[in-house]
């Protein structure tokens, strides 16, 4: 489920609640509606939650990899071809 499904069970129960003028006898419109717009605001703030707390843990996750990606220079000569003869010492 997610944001869109909370939005349509806030719908369809508000239209349960106060759009309809019908009165079955085995069922409460009403105490339904109710229910569903509960149901439906719990997923939202459920789905808000968890994608608020999931993009904190990527960022995070994110700081600490380019925190230890980054290496120090080892010296401050240019590199080499491999097959080249090492660097004179001294």
């Amino acid at each position: 489920m997610g944001i869109g499904s909370g939005i349509f069970l806030i719908a369809v129960g508000a239209v349960l609640a106060y759009a309809l003028q019908v009165d079955p006898s085995w069922i409460d419109l009403d105490a339904m509606g109710l229910i569903l717009m509960l149901s439906g605001a719990a997923i939202l703030l459920i789905t808000v939650w968890y994608w608020r707390d999931r993009r904190r843990r990527v960022i995070r996750s994110m700081v600490e990899e380019n925190r230890l990606s980054r290496q120090p220079p080892e010296s401050t000569q240019p590199p080499f071809p491999p097959d080249a003869p090492p660097p004179p010492v001294g």
